[in-house]
């Protein structure tokens, strides 16, 4: 099911962008963003060999763009998620992740009224955590990664815009352990699939 919402979502966003292009220049430009979606995360894996199951989550944040030129842009995003997983057949716990995520923008420039696509990619530092179906909770190492994403921004007006983006997250696997004696109870996968409707305000 995962996988499904996330061939589907790729394949409307490649359908939308493919005659569509730049409709606002944010050279010089500093915004802000905030963004609110669902991600799909990666099945992880127990101490004793079997898949722990994640269900989609929630996913919110925000961030700043800067506009370097008509076609490049820097982004700093902040987002937290939070999902539920289960092991055996029961539920296991909930994990939490915060990624600080900065990133490079490629933004089209063929003039399209209001639409701008872009395609990005960047580094990611996954602060993660999780917390059992008991309520304890167990150390998760924090982890780097990297991004690809895809979106399009639409300008109501040249400060403010609507956006709508997909994001692929790569990260190695983070040790979980129990805090009270060292032991691994497995690894945590935090690569996901993420889609989010957010708004830009640009400041000047």
């Amino acid at each position: 099911m995962k996988k499904l919402i996330a061939l589907t979502c790729m394949a409307t966003a490649v359908a939308f962008t493919s005659g569509v292009a730049m409709a606002d220049d944010i050279t010089g430009k500093l915004g802000l963003t905030g963004r609110i979606g669902f991600l799909v995360p990666a099945d992880s894996e127990h101490a004793d060999g079997k898949d722990i199951e994640t269900e989609v989550g929630y996913v919110g944040g925000g961030g700043f763009i800067y506009g370097f030129s008509k076609n490049f842009a820097g982004e700093l995003d902040i987002t937290h998620t939070e999902f539920n997983s289960d092991h055996d057949g029961a539920n296991f716990g909930d994990f939490e992740t915060t990624n600080v995520a900065l990133g490079v923008q490629y933004r089209f420039d063929d003039p399209v009224p209001k639409l701008t696509p872009y395609v990005g990619g960047g580094l990611d530092i996954l602060i993660n955590d999780f917390t059992t179906n008991e309520g304890a909770s167990r150390d998760v190492d924090t982890t780097a990664g990297i991004h690809l994403s895809g979106g399009i921004d639409y300008f109501i007006v040249p400060q403010f815009a609507l956006t709508t983006e997909m994001k692929l997250l790569f990260a190695p696997e983070a040790d979980i352990t129990n805090p009270a004696n060292g032991a691994k109870i497995g690894d945590y996968d935090p690569s996901s699939f993420a889609m989010t409707f957010a708004f830009r305000f640009f400041f000047n």
